[in-house]
């Protein structure tokens, strides 16, 4: 007798055991199956028993004979005696597991749509998940000793299906991965394994699987901003859900603006606990996987789901009906797949008004409270952060308002990214010497960026003026005029970033990806906290030219692009130009602060000169100077950042001399100046500079 005989005379002499008013789910499946596969070994003993004994090998003639049939099986146990007590004991537990004890059983084929063979199939994978002790069983059960696993021939055995396959690739136990198919051998049956997490959940525990863990966290209920339509949004919901399986709400809004908070306030109206899920970096190969096992956490959980990341545009699959209530984080520039399984929807969150920032900025810094009013107010209308911008900023503990300040600054300058530098803002008004007209105008502009926010919020506006709400202007005038640095200085005395957009990045020969550049700085500028600056801004919103080629129709349809762009645009933007005739009159119609910086005249050049030695050289220096600076300014043409580099480089020229500054140091830096544009001073001229200075 070999080592499989003598396990199956031990096991056929065993007799079952008493079936107790207690026991666990588990354990009253792995007792029915441990009971099936008695009667199974019993039945394969009497045929080794009827085989005479010059037959040889019984598993070997068992198979020869085409004996073991599954009907002759299945009248041999309703006739035996001998495995009478075994069938009692086994209505017995089927009894029972159809009733409250097996009501888990129940719910995982009801949720997931299996029928009976699919469900014994399953219970014989589990049995074995429990008790991996089975497996010698499994193998003398199918008369094979290196087949110590479950299948799914072994279960229709069992479980008296016959031949009936029970296991397809499209088959609820495959798709929701319920079980998961092994290797096996070539000619072998497929090897069936109970997935882990849903033995976990049998036993009451809802599981994450260690891949899911760094992609999916709770998500805290919040108390949601006033103006959030909650209750609203959940009503709609359910009336939807009342006639489709589910339903997927897009919430649309900038990263950090209370998206996911949103969805779990919504999700809190129905009892639904909710996670999130990051779909960052999931390959493609990989999606379907993850997404069945996600899908399957939140139906066995009874959760909502919130999906977040730049992965959203994988396609969800048709043939997976998902949990009933989805949410969707997206950005406004997404294009989300359809899905024939859900119901989408779509919201789109409202930009915070102040008062709701104000509202933030106390629940995340308590001591704003006891700040001055002035720094309240600057705080909440200059820089329009996200809830999640706030919230991180409060995490941090600072200390002050000028510490709260250089966070809410700092919070979005990554945005831009290659496409714009940040220019240091050091000037002030005093450093500005424009014609009164000039100061006036761009004192305006300054005027309404501070004061912009609180009467766009405004119901009047809003209706009067549906999509210009952002302000732009444009600067015009020659190089060095001062244009840059107005815009320097309106970014500085509105505490905001300036930022250089640098043109070689945004425009492309490659047709569509100009249009596609612009959208991506626009988009995220959205998001910042700073004042954007197009220098040379006729190279982007030049005139449109006859079309002669598709080039030609390309470039046109990046300007018009461009001027949609702007004028959706909520932020503050300033466009410099040397030519402003160059500029599409579109544009130009659209803008409402045109602004034009004339050379200086002589008093002007006076000042600049003066201003610029006093600072860089000292006030008794300028002083000495003084006499000559008026004759300079009085006799040369030039800019001011002409006469700012004449200064500079007559500095250097007295410095390499050894010598104190003196009027022919000055002469040889705005001779230096000339020469860039081919002008230079005469020897006359020259001479009688130096006699007046």
């Amino acid at each position: 007798m070999n080592a499989a005989q003598i396990y199956a005379s031990q096991l056929n002499g065993q007799t079952p055991r008493p079936l107790e008013s207690g026991g666990s789910l588990l354990e009253r499946v792995l007792l029915r199956v441990r009971i099936l596969a008695q009667r199974r070994s019993a039945w394969l003993a009497k045929l080794w028993a009827d085989l005479p004994a010059t037959e040889g090998h019984g598993y070997l003639q068992t198979c020869l004979s085409d004996s073991d049939q599954p009907d002759a099986e299945q009248r041999w146990i309703r006739q035996a005696e001998a495995v009478q007590p075994l069938t009692q004991t086994l209505q017995q537990l089927e009894t029972a597991l159809a009733g409250a004890v097996g009501a888990p059983l129940q719910q995982l084929a009801k949720i997931f749509s299996l029928t009976q063979p699919e469900l014994d199939l399953f219970q014989t994978c589990l049995a074995l998940k429990i008790d991996p002790s089975l497996g010698p069983v499994f193998a003398h059960l199918q008369l094979h000793p290196n087949r110590p696993y479950a299948t799914d021939t072994l279960a229709a055995r069992l479980f008296g299906h016959g031949y009936r396959p029970i296991w397809q690739p499209d088959s609820p136990l495959a798709i929701w991965q319920l079980l998961h198919p092994l290797e096996a051998a070539p000619g072998d049956p497929l090897p069936l394994e109970a997935d882990p997490g849903i033995v976990a959940w049998l036993q009451g525990e809802l599981r994450l699987d260690a891949d899911l863990v760094p992609r999916i966290q709770g998500v805290p209920v919040r108390p949601p901003l006033e103006r959030w339509p909650v209750a609203a949004t959940a009503r709609h919901l359910e009336r939807v859900l009342q006639q489709e399986a589910a339903v997927r709400l897009c919430v649309t809004g900038p990263q950090g603006s209370g998206r996911r908070s949103f969805a779990a306030a919504v999700a809190q109206c129905f009892g639904l606990d909710m996670l999130s899920v990051n779909t960052e970096a999931i390959a493609a190969e990989d999606w379907l996987d993850l997404y069945v096992r996600v899908q399957r956490l939140a139906i066995l959980g009874n959760l909502a789901l919130v999906w977040w990341g730049p992965g959203l545009t994988h396609r969800w699959p048709d043939h997976l009906t998902p949990a009933p209530l989805q949410f969707l984080a997206c950005e406004a520039t997404e294009s989300i797949p359809d899905c024939a399984r859900v119901l989408d929807e779509r919201l789109v969150l409202a930009p915070l008004t102040q008062a709701e920032r104000r509202q933030l900025w106390q629940r995340a810094i308590p001591e704003t409270a006891a700040w001055p009013a002035a720094e309240v107010d600057l705080l909440v209308s200059r820089y329009r952060l996200t809830p999640g911008d706030i919230a991180a900023i409060g995490r941090r503990s600072p200390i002050g308002s000028q510490e709260v300040i250089a966070l809410a600054r700092n919070c979005t300058r990554h945005q831009l990214g290659q496409f714009g530098r940040r220019l240091d803002c050091p000037f002030t008004w005093d450093d500005l010497v424009l014609p009164d007209s000039v100061a006036q105008e761009l004192a305006d502009f300054a005027f309404e960026a501070q004061t912009r926010d609180a009467f766009w919020e405004s119901t009047p506006a809003q209706r009067l003026f549906p999509r210009g709400t952002g302000l732009v202007g444009l600067f015009s005038g020659p190089p060095g005029t001062g244009k840059t640095m107005a815009a320097q200085v309106i970014a500085a005395d509105l505490n905001l970033d300036l930022f250089r957009i640098d043109l070689a990045t945004v425009v492309s020969k490659y047709i569509g990806e100009t249009a596609k550049h612009l959208r991506q700085i626009f988009t995220r500028a959205e998001r910042m906290n700073a004042v954007l600056l197009f220098d040379e801004a006729d190279a982007l919103f030049s005139k449109r030219t006859e079309v002669k080629d598709s080039h030609d129709r390309y470039a046109n349809a990046d300007t018009s692009y461009l001027l949609q762009l702007l004028e959706e645009y909520r932020g503050i933007a300033i466009l410099a130009t040397n030519k402003k005739q160059n500029v599409d009159t579109a544009f130009t119609r659209r803008i409402r602060y045109i602004i034009d910086f004339p050379r200086p005249d002589t008093a002007q050049r006076q000042r600049i000169w003066q201003q610029v030695l006093n600072e860089l050289c000292g006030l008794q220096t300028g002083q000495r100077l003084a006499s000559g600076i008026t004759a300079i300014a009085a006799s040369v043409d030039l800019s001011g950042a002409q006469i700012k580099n004449s200064v500079l480089a007559s500095i250097f020229i007295a410095r390499r001399s050894r010598a104190e500054l003196a009027m022919a140091h000055l002469l040889l830096g705005v001779e230096r100046e000339l020469r860039k544009e081919g002008r230079a001073l005469g020897s006359r001229e020259r001479g009688r500079l130096m006699e007046d200075g």
